[in-house]
């Protein structure tokens, strides 16, 4: 058993960590439509042809840039240099991570996105990620998007979860995804996970997070709580706070209980472990034999 228990935060990206949507900030502005425009033509879209709502926008997003704006997979990183967060976003990840070295926890960081991978790798925050799992496109040789290379919606976010726990992040990599782990062999145990979602998309997630031991927080924007006042009621999350990642703010105290029960419940198996094995040692019993005689 590890002597200090990893833990992964993982992340919605769109009213997660950013208060709209990342296509929003830059991409609709440059050519020049404005959101309800765009993604009720996403839908329209996606109801003509009966398309996956993601991939929809995915083809929208090339569509409507065509002689307005020349998208590249460089267009979409500047893109991601125009997002904005929540307040004390920018200095969470090397905070939450310090905080849980002091209490020996390592803290590693994900998004799980239905949005665009290249325009997160553009943001200010990509690099505090070990992983990122979101929608992305294949290129050609100048760099511009021809065909999708993943599509991540809201049911398809889960297997991302299973490759946290495994610790096998190579998307193309089905085969050791699927191969048999025992649980005290797989990276992240699910008790060591706590998701951090915004609405019904992240249900898939969090209730599998919830089911396998681990933790959820679904945040609200400060202004309407109906939808996180519901998914807490429900059982769907086993929190429901404000999107504000500074100091002292209730998401922040949340995920700090959070890390320390991750960090006794290691402590407390890690017992249990030494004193099984002492008290097998001791008695020279084999699970496979009777149990020893008083």
């Amino acid at each position: 058993m590890q002597t200090m228990p990893i833990a992964a935060l993982i992340y919605d990206f769109d009213l997660t960590l950013s208060p709209r949507y990342m296509q929003e900030y830059a991409y609709l502005p440059g050519i020049r439509m404005d959101p309800p425009e765009f993604w009720g033509a996403c839908r329209d879209f996606q109801e003509a042809n009966q398309v996956d709502g993601v991939l929809a926008y995915m083809y929208m997003v090339v569509e409507k840039a065509k002689g307005v704006m020349e998208l590249t997979r460089g267009t979409f990183h500047q893109l991601g240099a125009q997002v904005e967060f929540f307040p004390g976003v920018e200095g969470w990840f090397e905070r939450i991570n310090a905080y849980g070295a002091s209490i020996g926890v390592a803290v590693e960081h994900y998004i799980i996105s239905s949005g665009l991978k290249e325009i997160i790798e553009g943001s200010s925050i990509a690099k505090a990620f070990a992983g990122i799992f979101a929608a992305s496109f294949v290129y050609d040789a100048n760099e511009r998007p021809i065909w999708p290379a993943t599509a991540v919606n809201y049911t398809a976010k889960t297997q991302y979860l299973f490759r946290i726990n495994k610790g096998i992040l190579d998307i193309t990599n089905d085969e050791d995804l699927n191969d048999y782990t025992p649980e005290e062999k797989r990276r992240v145990p699910f008790p060591n996970m706590i998701y951090i979602g915004d609405g019904l998309t992240d249900v898939p997630c969090m209730k599998m997070v919830r089911q396998k031991g681990g933790s959820s927080i679904a945040l609200h924007s400060g202004t309407d709580t109906r939808l996180t006042d519901q998914m807490i009621l429900v059982n769907r999350a086993d929190y429901a706070t404000q999107a504000d990642y500074r100091p002292g703010s209730e998401l922040d105290e949340t995920v700090r209980m959070q890390l320390h029960y991750i960090r006794c419940a290691h402590d407390c198996r890690r017992r249990h472990t030494e004193q099984y094995d002492r008290a097998r040692a001791r008695s020279g019993w084999s699970p496979n034999e009777p149990l020893p005689q008083r």
